[in-house]
């Protein structure tokens, strides 16, 4: 058979039109069309990426344009009408469908990484020759009765011209701008591909031939099946990805769009954009509300109008801009300035933009107000500075320490308690050091490791108990510190620390003071209590007796009253010198106030106690002072001796002062041993003390009124209010009985109130000529508040005080002169009567009826008894009465029994008399009583 030659170039368009069956070749057109746009749509896509996504798409835009290139190859041999194709090899069909899909990708990523037309040339280059190498390749895997020739020339011109295509497309559809760039660039792709096509088949002479089979063939039939399906496939994965990123792109820049819009909105950031020149390009709201400006007034100006003078002079804003364009991005603080030229401190930071492609596009600056915060800095720093100061200046050493036992900071005060250096407590110094340094150690780096021990089972205990009390490190009388752990809520401790020594010094004076006698040294009777406990406990083991003694001294008032108290302080002190030296093993003594004194002894037969008695009396006796001033005492000593008067401390004092007392009383005995029978009377006054304390409120007093007439007319003139007790067990007791008691244990305070008040209360029912007569005791009269209450009490009963008389005796005068005239002058300025009673049996001073005059003397009734009898008792009754009429002051005779009695009265020229003779003390008198005719009674029991 002759071969079929293709001599010129225009064969090409004649084998175009007269050997390609049209249905064929219009599919193939379509398909590398498809393959071209497809191609195109995924390298615009991968433009706009950046990093490893740019390169995935490109090679994505790749496969699909390779795999597009090499399905349209087939589908135009299998249009083509000259062969009668009998099947394709299987792997040439596969080793060009791999270097289509090999060198596409390639081309299609330098194309996209192209800058240069040279980068663009090699990319066409790539192209042109793996697209033609995948035709010639497939070409050459035709099974065919033929054999084929090529025409250089024209193979050539196969792999130029689609190049010079190729190579403005590629171009167009990576840097391509306007609508129809992709447009042309898929046109250029597509015509490259037919044009390599079909010169490529125009080079091609098949010169008949026996078929040859190479094993594994494909049929037409299934490679156009396979062909059709992968490309729709290729095609539709190649769309499905370009909708879906498109869809995400536009969903992105919707998101860019309101992320613009929020960024333009912000209102607590100053967020601008920035040119290459940092003059400002966009400015949003949180911008115009910090400084003051709005978008039109800053746009087109440099951001160094934001800045100080201070600082454009320095050239900070340049600097800022340098620094991002270097490293990208910079960040600081400085203060910045407002339209109103106000100043407020921001933090700013400048970032360089870049496009995609690398290129920079400007700057951003971000700016925020922290003005606020560098106050609230400002303020913390002063604060802490204060904080600092107050540290420092603690009277208490404070040191912290963290939850590895380690020093966070101590004061001044700390390192003064402990003699330490700065360098011994610097942060970050273990426990260990600090206490070898001498924290809680004054004995060294050898007992610190003990010390450490120690200090750890301490804050094992007290951190673990919040309200465990401070521990004290005692280091002698000179050194005393009180340490306390606190646990802290992160871990770790605060350890504080006083340093105690004065304030100890000061308790041990204290607690010697309380328990020690000031004058004179001695222990008072606090500490004498617990000496007597002590010995107490001491003498049963031994099988001694303890002997407590009571000590008074005789005529000590004599000194005071007559030397002054210099002078008995003096003899106090000499005596208690004396006792305190001849103090032996198991003896005390102590001075338990005035002139009383205790002494104790443990003995164990009586001739250690003589000892003791004779030292004890010879210290009291021994004389005091110089040849100006001597001084001589005597002492009353009582002693009860354990066990037998008593076990118990309580016990024993009060039977050494029940001796002492007997001692005192008895004339000529300055020592007295407990008797068993000297506690009863004592015992019974104690009770009747105690007894008298409730008679008021239960209503056991009572008032019985004696009559007092003038002898002159026999008239009644006056009722004396003599007070009862009727005890509800013991009966009547006497006045002389329970009076001492009341005036001993103060309850005569509340008692003589009472009797005003209850007399005044009756009187105030009689005619109003008759008087009503209250005794005053001493204990009575001398308190503060008299007048006023005895005014209250005649306001109370409505009581006219001309019917009232006070009678008091000499004695209530005596101990305060001065105060007690004062208070009866105003009495008697209240019109109230006083009378001064049992007048001739104490001082009966005449300085006492010429200081102040008495409406009335009463004459005791001890010289009545006498009066019938005695001469002398005459003789006083009438040199009273003399005083009495000298003076102008009536006086009145008390006791009146018998008519001989009334005789000498009226012999004497007496004025008023009361007595037996003239009525008993009786109730309150209701009936008026016949001034003419006296009562008369023979009763002799007394008044």
């Amino acid at each position: 058979m002759e071969p079929l030659p293709f001599a010129r170039i225009g064969d090409v368009f004649l084998c175009l039109r007269d050997q390609h069956r049209p249905g064929a070749l219009l599919l193939a057109a379509l398909v590398c069309t498809m393959a071209a746009a497809t191609g195109v749509i995924l390298m615009r896509q991968a433009r706009c990426e950046s990093g490893a996504t740019r390169h995935n798409w490109a090679t994505l835009a790749g496969v699909a344009f390779g795999f597009g290139t090499w399905a349209t190859h087939f589908v135009a041999l299998l249009a083509y009408t000259g062969t009668q194709a009998l099947a394709f090899r299987l792997d040439l069909t596969l080793l060009s469908l791999v270097m289509a899909l090999a060198t596409a990708p390639l081309a299609m990523r330098l194309t996209l990484a192209s800058h240069r037309q040279s980068h663009g040339l090699a990319a066409a280059l790539v192209l042109g020759g793996g697209i033609a190498a995948m035709h010639y390749i497939g070409t050459a895997a035709l099974e065919i009765p033929a054999r084929i020739v090529w025409r250089p020339d024209m193979v050539a011109l196969s792999i130029l011209l689609p190049t010079l295509l190729w190579l403005p497309g590629l171009r167009l559809a990576v840097h391509g701008k306007g609508t129809w760039a992709p447009v042309g660039a898929a046109l250029c792709l597509v015509a490259g591909v037919l044009l390599l096509h079909f010169t490529a088949v125009a080079a091609i002479t098949l010169i008949p031939a026996r078929p040859r089979s190479s094993g594994i063939a494909i049929s037409p039939t299934v490679l156009t099946a396979w062909i059709s399906m992968v490309s729709l496939g290729v095609f539709a994965l190649g769309m499905t990805a370009q909708i879906v990123n498109r869809i995400a792109r536009n969903a992105l820049d919707e998101s860019e769009r309101r992320f613009s819009q929020l960024v333009k909105t912000i209102s607590d950031y100053a967020i601008c954009m920035l040119d290459h020149d940092g003059r400002i390009s966009q400015w949003n709201l949180g911008a115009k509300r910090l400084t003051g400006y709005n978008a039109q007034e800053m746009i087109g100006l440099p951001i160094a109008r934001l800045f100080t003078e201070e600082d454009r002079t320095a050239g900070l804003p340049n600097f800022l801009l340098a620094q991002a364009r270097e490293n990208g991005l910079h960040s600081g603080t400085g203060e910045c300035l407002r339209q109103d030229g106000s100043r407020f401190w921001a933090h700013g930071t400048v970032e360089k933009l870049l496009a995609p492609s690398g290129e920079e596009l400007g700057f951003s600056f971000v700016m925020h107000n922290i003005t606020p915060f560098r106050e609230a800095q400002a303020l913390i720093a002063e604060t802490s500075r204060h904080l600092d100061t107050a540290l420092e200046n603690m009277l208490q050493g404070l040191c912290l320490f963290d939850a590895d036992q380690r020093v966070v900071l101590c004061n001044r005060r700390f390192r003064e308690i402990w003699s330490l250096e700065e360098d011994d407590c610097r942060n970050g110094t273990d426990l260990a050091a600090l206490i070898a340094s001498g924290f809680m150690n004054l004995g060294g780096e050898q007992a610190g490791s003990q010390v450490l021990r120690n200090m750890k089972d301490i804050l094992h205990e007290t951190l673990a108990d919040t309200g465990s009390a401070p521990i004290i490190a005692d280091f002698g009388e000179n050194h005393v510190i009180s340490v306390a752990n606190r646990a802290l809520p992160e871990g770790g401790w605060v350890t504080t620390c006083d340093d105690i020594t004065e304030q100890r010094k000061s308790e041990a004076k204290i607690a010697h003071m309380a328990l020690h006698d000031p004058l004179t040294g001695l222990p008072n009777r606090t500490r004498f209590a617990m000496l007597v406990d002590e010995l107490l406990a001491a003498a049963a083991p031994l099988k001694k007796q303890l002997a407590v003694i009571g000590v008074d001294l005789d005529r000590f008032k004599e000194i005071n009253d007559s030397q002054g108290h210099a002078a008995g302080d003096l003899v106090l002190q000499s005596i208690a010198q004396r006792l305190g030296e001849m103090l032996g093993e198991g003896e005390a003594v102590a001075r338990l106030g005035g002139d009383e004194f205790a002494a104790c002894k443990m003995f164990a037969n009586r001739s250690e106690l003589n000892d003791f008695l004779a030292r004890l009396r010879n210290a009291i006796i021994a004389p005091i002072g110089d040849s100006e001033h001597h001084f001589v005492v005597d002492g009353s000593i009582g002693i009860a001796i354990c066990p037998n008067d008593g076990t118990d401390r309580e016990t024993l004092l009060n039977n050494a002062d029940l001796a002492m007392y007997r001692a005192k009383a008895t004339l000529g005995e300055n020592l007295c041993f407990f008797q068993h029978g000297m506690d009863e009377t004592a015992r019974q006054r104690r009770q009747l003390a105690a007894d008298l304390r409730h008679a008021v409120d239960r209503g056991e007093l009572s008032l019985l009124y004696q009559p007092q007439r003038s002898l002159h007319t026999g008239q009644l003139s006056a009722y004396e209010a003599l007070l009862r007790w009727h005890h509800p067990t013991r009966g009547l007791v006497p006045p002389d009985d329970f009076i001492p008691i009341a005036e001993e244990n103060g309850e005569i305070i509340r008692i003589g109130e009472w009797v005003l008040r209850e007399a005044c209360r009756e009187a105030r029912k009689w005619q109003s000529t008759i008087k009503i007569a209250v005794n005053l005791s001493p204990v009575q009269f001398l308190q503060p508040g008299l007048v006023e209450t005895l005014r209250e009490i005649l306001v109370e009963t409505g009581l006219s005080p001309s019917r009232l008389e006070l009678e008091i005796t000499e004695t209530a005068i005596i101990s305060d002169k001065l105060r007690a005239l004062h208070c009866l002058r105003q009495i008697k300025s209240m019109g109230v009567s006083v009378a001064i009673d049992d007048f001739g049996t104490g001082y009966s001073s005449l300085d006492t009826l010429h200081s102040f005059p008495f409406d009335k003397i009463k004459i005791d009734k001890s010289f009545m008894s006498r009066a019938e009898h005695s001469n002398q008792a005459r003789a006083i009754i009438r040199a009273v009465l003399a005083l009495g009429r000298s003076l102008q002051i009536p006086v009145l005779a008390e006791g009146v029994e018998t008519e001989k009695q009334l005789a000498v009265l009226r012999d004497e020229g007496c004025d008023e008399a009361q007595g037996y003779l003239f009525g008993r003390p009786a109730a309150p008198p209701r009936e008026r009583e016949d001034a003419s005719e006296p009562a008369r009674t023979a009763s002799a029991t007394g008044n």
